[in-house]
């Protein structure tokens, strides 16, 4: 009996141990599987996409539903989609609700708050020999309200002056970017040090108004964006005013970046006919979410009067008053819309007067971008494959020469999504993403050359909800609306002695 009692004990014993043991390496489980889901917090939190890659498993999908359908996104897109690096906001919540592990699997459900939404995440989870990763994950967004905090009141703050026109800017790091001058050269800045440096090896061909500057000459450099891949390949992407014997006309090309030169440079797209038009190149450019490059190449008319029988921007066969997508060698991605074996190849939209900015929306990776009008007819567009945008058949405001009677067509056209009543002339628009002015999250960023306004525009969707104009007591001719790595907002102005501006909160030194 007693050696009975003494068995029975050390098979409690025994099996207690099993237990606190099994506890043990749940618990070292566990907190391998938190640390990796914090990781994921602090690489969403942070726009660090390091972070994110350590701790999604190559084969990880991530869903969600939009408009009644489900949605998946690969790893490599999400990823690309978070490029933008900037502080975590102190006022964002990060939190794992419920965690279930069994084994080398688990599922975890995790909820991340910010100032207007909650995003609830359900992962499933796997256990491999390189450690635990999240191998699938389903979300959801959920509006709600917050408690009402005075809005940040924005100023402006002249970071450099002496630029000759600015058009564009791209930065190749928080404190340096290059900038093209219109009426100048192509430079690279350094913003804590003021330096401007003169990028050498910008084409001969460049048709500018620097020696006889004639009021309403579009002439000069345009946009410069950089490769998706900048930072192994070099490349950067630049539109400007050619000239030949023939005329001017748009020029996009490729250049590898190199001790402040542009070396290797390649023609992308040259939209003849030269005419001797200096007006409406277009030029504006941006990459999409698929990795292609979007361009905008005017109409080049300045009154209707000039329109042929059937309209420039009209024919598919004439490269002017269009938006193009080409891969980022110049070759045409075989999914473009097809227009016909006589079209232009690489031809996207129609229809379009004089487009200067384009950009890509965060949430709905939707392009938009702005058009001049005539006498008012400004307008903000969603872009949309094989679209027609109606100039000059139809126009939101009037026609320069009033008796022009466009001709008789059977075609959808596309309205905008929005179009004023005044004249705006917008130009470089942008969808904020910082955190400095949390009432100002996703909100579009218009910048205009008539009267020097800036705009803010609420955004639901693809619908524009409200309309601010910033700045009424102190306005500047704006070319361009950017914002740097970390999430600062910058405004360049359209002038001979141009200005780099932040524009910041009241409380920011």
């Amino acid at each position: 009996m007693k050696y009975l009692r003494k068995t029975i004990a050390f098979i409690l014993l025994l099996l207690g141990c099993n237990s606190l043991f099994a506890q043990s390496e749940n618990q070292s489980e566990r907190m391998d599987v938190e640390k990796m889901i914090q990781l994921y917090f602090d690489g969403w939190a942070t726009g660090d996409t390091t972070k994110l890659g350590r701790a999604m498993h190559a084969t990880c999908q991530l869903k969600n539903v939009r408009d009644g359908n489900v949605v998946i996104i690969d790893r490599a897109k999400y990823l690309s989609l978070s490029n933008r690096p900037h502080p975590r906001n102190k006022e964002l919540i990060t939190q794992i609700v419920q965690l279930d592990i069994t084994g080398q699997i688990g599922s975890a459900k995790a909820e991340i708050i910010t100032a207007t939404d909650k995003f609830t995440d359900y992962f499933n989870l796997m256990k491999t020999n390189a450690g635990w990763f999240i191998v699938d994950k389903i979300s959801t967004r959920t509006p709600h309200k917050t408690v009402e905090r005075p809005i940040a009141k924005p100023e402006k703050e002249i970071i450099m002056e002496g630029f000759r026109r600015p058009w564009s800017m791209a930065f190749l790091s928080e404190d340096e970017a290059l900038i093209t001058e219109k009426e100048g050269d192509l430079v690279k800045i350094n913003l804590l040090k003021k330096e401007k440096i003169r990028i050498k090896g910008f084409p001969n061909d460049v048709a500018d108004s620097i020696a006889f500057y004639h009021p309403g000459d579009n002439s000069g450099k345009f946009e410069i964006v950089l490769d998706p891949d900048f930072k192994k390949n070099k490349y950067v992407y630049i539109s400007y005013a050619s000239q030949n014997k023939k005329g001017k006309t748009t020029k996009i090309i490729r250049a590898v970046l190199e001790k402040d030169s542009l070396q290797k440079i390649q023609t992308l797209f040259v939209a003849t006919p030269h005419t001797f038009d200096r007006h409406h190149y277009g030029g504006g450019m941006t990459f999409g979410p698929d990795g292609k490059l979007y361009f905008t190449i005017g109409e080049r008319l300045f009154n209707e009067k000039s329109e042929p029988s059937l309209p420039i921007a009209q024919n598919v066969q004439d490269k002017r008053g269009k938006i193009y997508r080409i891969n980022p060698d110049g070759s045409i991605p075989k999914d473009n819309p097809n227009y016909g074996a006589q079209a232009t190849p690489g031809l996207y939209a129609i229809g379009i007067r004089a487009a200067q900015g384009i950009t890509v929306h965060p949430v709905t990776n939707k392009i938009w971008f702005s058009e001049h009008g005539t006498h008012q007819g400004d307008e903000i567009n969603i872009l949309k494959p094989h679209a027609n945008y109606g100039w000059p058949l139809k126009t939101t405001g009037k026609y320069r020469f009033s008796e022009y009677a466009p001709p008789a067509t059977q075609d959808t056209l596309t309205d905008p999504a929005w179009y004023w009543m005044q004249t705006v002339a917008p130009t470089g628009l942008l969808f904020y993403t910082g955190d400095e002015f949390p009432a100002w999250k996703n909100n579009l960023l218009v910048g205009g050359l008539s009267r020097g306004s800036l705009w803010r525009m609420t955004v639901e969707g693809d619908i524009i909800r409200s309309a601010e104009e910033l700045f009424v007591d102190d306005r500047k001719r704006l070319r361009k609306v950017v914002q740097s790595p970390m999430g600062k907002l910058y405004v360049l102005t359209d002038e001979m002695n141009g200005a780099l501006i932040r524009i910041k909160t009241e409380s920011v030194k």
